[in-house]
């Protein structure tokens, strides 16, 4: 490859020789503007690994309630108990949520909620009981590890003794949120409230010693440094050597609209696309890389197919945590829409279950 940014061709070299790379070289990855440098470098380590699939799931989204006691600096989602816009579902709304879309073929509930204080244990349980009820073939990806830590809390148990309990319960697979920025500034500066990083990585290792595979994410584009970004993968790198246990990892462009942080600017295009490739670069042992179409629109979440993401993950419906934060993505999309982007990319879409196993083989109607 000929580069305009002649920093990159050390780069291009060590993956040329199966070296890892370390974090000088996600900082010149992230410094540099060679943007189709960049781009070229993660598209072949994503084609080696996937070649031209890009992955999709047929997936529901459940935000069971928004009474939230962190109340993260970046957050436009949560309220307090009684604050006009507050929820939370009784189980009687979950099963109905859940009937009304029943005769669709959901592979996956992804469930995740605001640090509710008020909630009993009983409610975790009978909702997982609920869902296991009423779609037994889907897989429940729920709680993120500030919940699962909040939960321990709650009911006075170690986590690898309430983890099992929520698998019997049904639990199946843990989501990557609640990981912000692996930092202790940011922590203290933006969400100090919540459990700080090196609880996060102590829960994922846990839930990947239980049998419990998760997700990994940064949030990104707000006030963390290039340095603290490198950082942060370098961590979720050195915990996947130990574990194996991340499925994937997914950035998370930060979006300022109704929180704290309202006069900082949105994340652009060109950031967001070189976040996405350097993550598949550095992240050499996590197998996929998500572009979360929701925070960066359908249009870019197609480009960056070819800058190292192969999965554009679901058809979602009905996102709302992104949204309160002023996303102008749609609150989800049809199967035959997401095919559709995804060919017109220039790949082949492969709808999935939860753990990358392909689930429908049938041809797609794009027209």
């Amino acid at each position: 490859m000929i580069f305009n940014d002649p920093k990159l061709e050390p780069i291009q070299a060590k993956l040329a020789h199966a070296k890892r790379l370390d974090a000088n070289d996600g900082l010149t990855l992230l410094n540099s503007n060679d943007l189709i440098g960049i781009g070229r470098l993660a598209d072949a380590v994503r084609r080696q690994r996937h070649g031209n699939k890009a992955y999709f799931i047929y997936n529901q989204h459940l935000n069971y309630t928004n009474v939230c006691q962190n109340r993260c600096q970046f957050c436009a989602f949560a309220r307090d108990e009684g604050e006009k816009g507050s929820y939370t579902m009784t189980i009687d709304t979950v099963k109905q949520t859940l009937l009304d879309r029943i005769d669709e073929p959901i592979q996956e509930l992804h469930i995740v909620g605001g640090i509710n204080p008020e909630l009993p244990f009983q409610y975790y349980i009978d909702l997982l009981q609920t869902i296991a009820e009423i779609r037994p073939e889907a897989v429940v990806k729920a709680f993120t590890a500030v919940e699962i830590d909040h939960l321990a809390t709650l009911v006075g148990l170690d986590v690898r003794t309430l983890l099992n309990e929520l698998k019997a319960a049904g639990l199946a697979m843990l989501p990557g949120g609640g990981a912000e920025v692996l930092s202790a500034r940011i922590h203290d500066r933006l969400y100090h409230r919540k459990i700080n990083g090196i609880r996060w990585l102590e829960i994922q290792k846990i839930a990947h010693e239980c049998g419990l595979k998760t997700n990994a994410t940064l949030l990104y584009g707000h006030i963390e440094t290039p340095e603290e970004r490198v950082a942060h993968l370098l961590q979720l790198r050195q915990l996947q050597d130990q574990t194996g246990g991340f499925s994937a990892f997914i950035p998370l462009a930060f979006h300022s609209a109704h929180t704290n942080l309202a006069a900082l600017p949105e994340t652009v295009a060109f950031d967001d696309l070189k976040t996405i490739a350097t993550a598949r670069l550095l992240l050499d042992n996590i197998d996929h890389i998500k572009a979360y179409w929701v925070m960066i629109g359908e249009s870019l979440a197609q480009v960056a197919l070819s800058f190292g993401a192969d999965d554009l993950d679901g058809t979602i419906i009905e996102e709302k945590i992104t949204h309160m934060a002023g996303a102008t993505s749609a609150k989800g999309l049809s199967r035959q829409k997401m095919v559709k982007m995804i060919v017109a990319a220039g790949f082949v879409p492969v709808e999935r279950n939860s753990f990358y196993e392909p689930v429908k083989q049938a041809s797609y109607d794009t027209n």
